[in-house]
């Protein structure tokens, strides 16, 4: 299936994030940092962080899990510590960089599947999947139906990532599905609810670090391009101001109006983790429909 336009420039800042991460932050992870209380938070403190957040994540694998599915497996650190701990299983990741990196990563351990979660056709079957960052990007219904074809009987399903609280006011913060729409919908399947953690004050000042980067960093660096490009080459600089002032007025609106900090995440996102467990009565297959929902 043809990847879509917007599925492929998120794929390209994944791959120039890890790059970034790797090579100035010393981390391989991609995802929020989990900020405990005596944690000063600066970026040189995200890699920490982000450590933080994976073995929280980890200590909430119930027991008897042995098989877990990492869909949207990003650079495969929280995979390579999965298998660490003793766990086994698979990833998955759409991105050809970024699946490559996690092969080199984790070898012979694990099956990367480079596909969209979707698309993903096999026969293994997992006590667990695993959501980090990674069902915002899925629609609920099709995760769902997917990850239930895919369980073991009693299986669990893992997801830790950002969803829209429900607000008046329009967020620039993009990301996470209505977190009201997603519990409607979820309550539709045979799924029985183990956790649901509110970790959105522990996640937000990630959001500090990222403004702070935009300010300081990123907008001085375009800055001082454009003024190269208006001493060396005016004429084209009016002319691509001219072209692009919809995208260029659009850009600097998203990530440079200050208002991707922490206070307004906590404002418009709730971050949570979530674990579900398959209800016994998905054993019965034939209660259950072409989209994974429960037939009453």
């Amino acid at each position: 299936m043809h990847k879509s336009k917007k599925a492929v420039s998120r794929n390209i800042g994944v791959e120039i994030g890890a790059i970034c991460s790797k090579y100035f932050l010393k981390s391989q992870h991609l995802h929020y940092g989990y900020w405990t209380s005596d944690l000063e938070v600066d970026i040189a403190n995200l890699r920490i962080a982000q450590e933080n957040y994976a073995r929280f994540l980890i200590s909430h694998i119930p027991p008897g899990v042995n098989s877990i599915l990492d869909v949207g497996c990003g650079s495969g650190r929280i995979a390579e510590m999965l298998f660490d701990a003793g766990y086994q299983g698979d990833c998955v990741s759409p991105s050809p960089y970024l699946s490559s990196q996690v092969r080199q990563l984790l070898g012979a351990k694990s099956h990367v599947f480079e596909c969209l979660y979707e698309e993903l056709e096999t026969d293994n079957r997992y006590d667990l999947i695993l959501f980090s960052e990674s069902f915002q990007y899925i629609k609920p219904q099709e995760a769902l139906s997917k990850t239930l074809g895919l369980l073991e009987e009693g299986g669990y399903i893992l997801i830790c990532d950002i969803f829209k609280r429900d607000t008046p006011d329009k967020s620039l913060l993009p990301g996470g599905h209505p977190l009201k729409t997603f519990y409607d919908i979820i309550s539709q399947y045979p799924l029985e609810l183990v956790e649901d953690l509110d970790i959105t004050e522990q996640t937000a000042p990630t959001l500090d670090i990222a403004n702070d980067a935009l300010n300081e960093v990123v907008r001085p660096s375009v800055d001082l391009a454009q003024q190269f490009l208006n001493d060396q080459y005016p004429l084209m600089s009016r002319c691509l101001k001219f072209l692009y002032r919809k995208r260029i007025s659009k850009i600097g609106k998203k990530y440079f109006s200050g208002a991707k900090t922490g206070e307004n995440f906590k404002k418009f996102k709730s971050y949570r983790l979530l674990l579900y467990r398959q209800a016994d009565v998905i054993a019965d297959r034939s209660r259950v429909t072409s989209d994974g929902s429960l037939e009453v």
